[in-house]
């Protein structure tokens, strides 16, 4: 029998409590705040936020979006019908990507779940079981760590099951899953070059070979950084050297990414994992993997674990395995994507040109309002002395930019700006959360926050004017600076 644990909060009204719910205890929203551990909550928000890279509230035209759409459903969703909405959501992902019908959608409830998409669909590669390569695991996350090794990652998953974190999932502690992390930074913090975890990944996949593991070789597609690692060119000549040896999943969680490049990584044989709550800008947790169809195809029955994570209406009909799935529905997850296919379909609508005006536009204003005018300083995103490939990379990334605030007060921490992050919100500021890429000189992390635009705040200063633009990201990036001067003394 499956133990279920829920934990609703009466006090909140009816949508915003299915929104929060359907997840692992990272969704649940405080009692007393009304939100979560973010500070964000599935409610549109007065709270000035430039936080794509953690975590959103949602725009109100697509809170209005799903409060339609939840009227018109109504208060009980059953199975069949959870699985015909995934189904459609499916065709409009493909569409909104270009992508055609033999790539197959699986939806999970978080980015850290859709880990467990890739191992299941490589599970009986390698008799030696799986070794798990990742990169940049100090810019994923402890969860990610957990779930990239077949292991639960919170004291609950979506379907209520309790678990610990840790703990291997039934069916993938045969697997044996190994990790390799290979670092994106060196120890002072700076971006390392391609060719260099290129050269790691070669090794690692060498070294599997060597005792009978299948590697599966993580690319970053847009860090928490704004990263794209390693380039396509070594990504290509690792998986023609590499071929049977090694499978690709490609992070791309952050959604900042382009048809095209989705399709370039599809094409070449990798997965692309995609989330909702970033850049897309819908409410925190929802996900999905793009498996290419020779993949799907051969994949091995799901693990049986998996049963206390996914429903059977998140994996495309005819997954081998995944008739063992119960058939209930997790509406907080359908109406979570919901609002994230909405945002992306807005946003994809618009001119490009006119998506790269308005971007442009944010990335200058933060040099102006707080570059010039405090003392804090852009991260690169790229290897020193390879600024070059920072300027190939897609528009998408400049909406994002690292704050390093460590010369703020002669030499401010990792944790003061962790203070400060959470600070912030009392002064109307909302910003991503710290990440340590910053080294002091006595060796510790210095301070950084992340400011980033979501989709939504591109499309609703569509048509602006030139003047009317810059001021709006110069009001909006003072307030910023002014909030952080405030919370920093």
């Amino acid at each position: 029998m499956t133990v279920r644990v829920e934990n609703p909060d009466l006090s909140l009204p009816p949508l915003v409590r299915i929104l929060a719910s359907g997840g692992d205890a990272r969704i649940d929203l405080d009692a007393a705040t009304g939100l979560n551990r973010y500070h964000s909550a599935p409610r549109p928000s007065e709270v000035l936020a430039f936080a794509s890279s953690t975590a959103n509230d949602v725009s109100a035209p697509a809170y209005v979006h799903v409060e339609r759409l939840w009227s018109a459903i109504g208060p009980v969703v059953d199975g069949a019908s959870y699985a015909e909405a995934l189904e459609k959501l499916r065709g409009r992902i493909r569409s909104a990507y270009g992508l055609d019908e033999t790539v197959a959608v699986v939806f999970a409830p978080s980015g850290t779940d859709l880990e467990y998409v890739a191992l299941a669909c490589i599970a009986d590669r390698g008799a030696g079981g799986t070794q798990n390569i990742l990169l940049g695991a100090d810019e994923v996350g402890s969860g990610c760590i957990h779930s990239a090794h077949g292991r639960y990652f919170a004291d609950r998953t979506a379907l209520g099951v309790p678990t610990q974190a840790g703990e291997i999932v039934r069916g993938l502690d045969g697997v044996a899953v190994e990790l390799v992390d290979i670092p994106v930074r060196d120890p002072d913090g700076r971006v390392r070059p391609s060719a260099e975890i290129a050269a790691g990944m070669e090794t690692a996949i060498a070294a599997a070979r060597g005792v009978g593991r299948h590697s599966l070789v993580h690319i970053v597609h847009g860090s928490k950084t704004g990263l794209i690692l390693p380039s396509a060119e070594d990504v290509e000549r690792l998986q023609a050297a590499h071929g049977d040896e090694a499978s690709f999943v490609v992070d791309a969680c952050q959604a900042r990414i382009t048809g095209a490049a989705v399709r370039a990584y599809l094409d070449g044989g990798a997965i692309v994992f995609v989330t909702g709550s970033k850049f897309m800008g819908a409410p925190p947790f929802s996900g999905f993997a793009l498996v290419p169809e020779r993949m799907a195809k051969a994949a091995p029955p799901l693990p049986a674990g998996l049963a206390t994570i996914f429903r059977r209406g998140e994996w495309p009909a005819g997954w081998p395995g995944a008739e063992a799935l119960e058939t209930s529905a997790n509406a907080g997850l359908l109406l979570r994507l919901e609002a994230s296919l909405f945002e992306l379909e807005r946003f994809q609508a618009l001119d490009g040109e006119e998506t790269k005006r308005i971007i442009l536009a944010f990335h200058e204003a933060v040099r102006r309002e707080i570059v010039e005018k405090s003392a804090a300083r852009r991260v690169a995103p790229y290897p020193p002395g390879h600024r070059d490939e920072a300027d190939s990379h897609p528009i998408e990334m400049r909406t994002l930019s690292t704050l390093d605030l460590s010369r703020v007060n002669g030499g401010a921490s990792f944790e003061e700006a962790q203070a400060w992050h959470k600070a912030l919100i009392g002064h109307g500021v909302r910003l991503g959360q710290p990440v340590k890429c910053v080294r002091l000189p006595d060796g510790g992390w210095g301070a950084t926050l992340r400011i980033g635009l979501a989709m939504w705040q591109i499309a609703e200063r569509a048509g602006m004017d030139e003047a009317a633009l810059a001021r709006s990201f110069a009001d909006d990036l003072a307030r910023v600076r002014e909030a952080l001067a405030a919370v920093a003394g």
